[in-house]
């Protein structure tokens, strides 16, 4: 059996054959405008507003010198990078879900704008969506018979850290089991504005994801059923996987022995 995972490789089976009633390429006109880039009036294609960049310049890992950090955090550099907008022809079953979603979009009076880029990438597809549009392409995706993304397999938080725009990301993994594909939506937010609408009511199993996300991330789910730490105690200050968190985060105290956080520890070697 094929993997949910694996990279199109021109037209596949599932993607041709289509719910009772449809064809997997559908030639209309409409279909796939809410998911093409935007055009000038000049009738090039226009990048829309920008997308925020996914990474920053980090230090460290292994082979870092000068620091009395011990976990190796300190010396590796990584440029940053934005996932390139993709445009028609995606390639294999990706135009097809494309052309599909668009009809199901202008079925529910979903615009355009729901959709800010697509990017193909390594055999994946990516949304990048709108908070204010999120929960109703997730009732679409689920619902809608050529799409069937039944399950959120995967929702978590990433930070890009200090000094990027909306820095901080929910990613939702999507599947559908009815059509073997996974495709992947993405909302970046601000620090200042961390709130994302809550998808527990589309996918009741987001509660234990987003819960985590709250946790580590400090971003919160509005019309969450219950949002409460899940891993850190109640009265923990902050969240530990921000970027500006404390390396180490802190103090631990060791059969009477005050270990300190990584980044303050007596270099070795």
């Amino acid at each position: 059996m094929d993997s949910p995972a694996e990279s199109p490789k021109g037209t596949t089976g599932d993607a041709s054959a289509g719910p009772e009633g449809s064809e997997g390429a559908q030639g209309s006109d409409t279909a796939g405008r809410a998911l093409a880039a935007p055009t000038a009036p000049d009738g090039r294609r226009s990048a829309g507003p920008p997308v925020p960049v996914t990474g920053t310049e980090r230090h460290g890992m292994f082979g870092q010198h000068g620091s009395g950090d011990t976990s190796g955090y300190g010396g590796l550099i990584t440029a940053p990078y934005v996932p390139v907008p993709a445009e028609r022809p995606y390639g294999g079953w990706f135009d097809d879900l494309a052309d599909r979603l668009a009809d199901a979009m202008a079925a529910r009076s979903i615009p355009g704008s729901a959709i800010s880029q697509v990017s193909v990438e390594h055999g994946e597809i990516t949304l990048a969506v709108p908070r204010e549009h999120l929960v109703s392409l997730l009732w679409t995706l689920r619902d809608d018979p050529g799409l069937r993304f039944e399950l959120a397999s995967s929702i978590s938080g990433v930070d890009y850290g200090i000094g990027v725009p909306r820095r901080l990301h929910v990613v939702y993994e999507l599947t559908s089991m009815t059509w073997r594909r996974r495709i992947r939506l993405e909302v970046a937010v601000d620090v200042d504005d961390a709130t994302v609408p809550s998808a527990v009511g589309v996918y009741p199993t987001a509660d234990w994801h987003e819960r985590e996300i709250w946790d580590m991330f400090g971003i919160v789910f509005s019309g969450h059923p219950g949002l409460t730490r899940i891993l850190m105690p109640d009265d923990w200050d902050g969240h530990p996987q921000r970027k500006d968190y404390p390396l180490g985060g802190i103090p631990v105290e060791y059969k009477g022995a005050e270990i300190p956080p990584p980044d303050e520890r007596r270099r070795y070697g």
